[in-house]
């Protein structure tokens, strides 16, 4: 997997525009505060994952094998 490094300032400018939308979704501060420690905690393996990525992928299995529609 290739992966670029992102330039000083980037991730700060992302954070903020990704902020912003979910502010014009309606979510108030503290609703998005918690969004993105979760998404922290999620990102940095602070989460059983593999049980959720099974069931990811047996979901897609059965998608892509048409015995479960979209």
């Amino acid at each position: 997997m290739h992966m670029q490094a992102l330039e000083p300032g980037t991730a700060a400018s992302y954070a903020s525009t990704e902020t912003e939308a979910l502010a014009q979704g309606g979510f108030t501060q503290d609703e998005i505060a918690s969004l993105l420690r979760l998404r922290q905690w999620y990102q940095h393996g602070g989460s059983d994952r593999v049980n959720i990525v099974r069931h990811w992928e047996f979901l897609k299995f059965l998608v892509m094998h048409g015995k479960l529609h979209a």
